[in-house]
């Protein structure tokens, strides 16, 4: 296979079931580096037989541990693509990466492009009920950093680029229960950063009017830190507003996680506001 100039970053815990298929989609990188949260199954067996680079470190975080990388981890390349062992590229999405890093890094103004993201239930693209998202996925190693514990915002130094095809994302590749156990985690964080951005009050309106949508989407997560009702009103809006039930039965169901998880993150909010107050729990 023809190789792109372009290091690959992926994380894992405990990915056996998934890394083979990803590592499989990116064999066009000749610079594979796995960064492991100390996993306890046969993830570096696999990882180390296909020949990519094998990094650990503690995991504090997604925002912290991407940093880490940036900062740690020499690349091969200017240009990375980050993947989840849950992810793959299609061709299509491969042959725009292939255009856009042959061109000189001085001749191009763009450090970081975002790329949408197609999750899969229940053998089903559930388009609407995950919202089919924009995330920054390529990007020059030097010119991007992370904020937030959960679902990390991207701080960039430059231009910010959009690439037209899609990566595909099975996040329950593992089944329900390794989804609910990331989901419990994850709101531990998400109940974290909204108690210090009320404290902050860091909130700006023109956040949800920005171009960049992951500035957009981290000013409408802000405004819902501070709404009430708000498993209730992410129904409203999955189901009635952007007719998540279109996707059937997975769409359904997921919309039902999708308003668990938010409830998760309200009771741990009010969980840690009783402790700050010094009530008991």
């Amino acid at each position: 296979m023809e190789t792109i100039n372009c290091s690959v970053f992926i994380q894992t815990l405990n990915e056996e079931s998934n890394i083979q298929r990803c590592i499989d989609s990116l064999k066009w990188s000749d610079d594979i580096v796995v960064l492991d949260s100390y996993s306890s199954d046969r993830t570096e067996e696999i990882v180390l037989k296909n020949g990519a680079r094998w990094v650990q470190h503690e995991y504090k975080g997604r925002a912290a541990h991407q940093n880490w990388a940036m900062e740690n981890i020499k690349f091969k390349h200017d240009w990375v693509f980050y993947a989840d062992a849950d992810e793959i590229v299609p061709s299509n999405l491969l042959e725009e990466i292939k255009k856009v890093t042959s061109i000189p890094v001085n001749e191009n103004p763009v450090v970081a492009y975002q790329i949408r993201r197609r999750d899969f239930f229940m053998g089903s693209w559930i388009q609407r009920s995950s919202g089919y998202p924009w995330i920054v996925r390529l990007f020059r190693h030097d010119k991007i950093g992370w904020e937030r514990k959960a679902n990390p915002v991207p701080k960039i130094d430059g231009q910010l680029g959009a690439l037209k095809e899609y990566f595909i994302h099975y996040p329950f590749s593992k089944g329900i229960n390794d989804w609910v156990w990331r989901h419990n985690r994850y709101s531990t964080y998400e109940a974290d950063e909204t108690m210090n951005s009320l404290q902050k009050s860091d909130f700006k309106v023109s956040g949800l009017v920005s171009r960049n949508p992951a500035l957009r989407r981290y000013a409408l997560k802000q405004l819902s830190f501070r709404l009430p009702f708000r498993p209730f009103l992410k129904f409203i809006y999955l189901f009635f507003v952007k007719m998540s039930f279109l996707d059937g039965k997975a769409g359904i169901h997921y919309t039902f996680l999708q308003c668990f998880y938010e409830y998760l993150i309200v009771l741990k909010i009010k969980e840690l506001k009783r402790i700050k107050n010094g009530k008991t729990i």
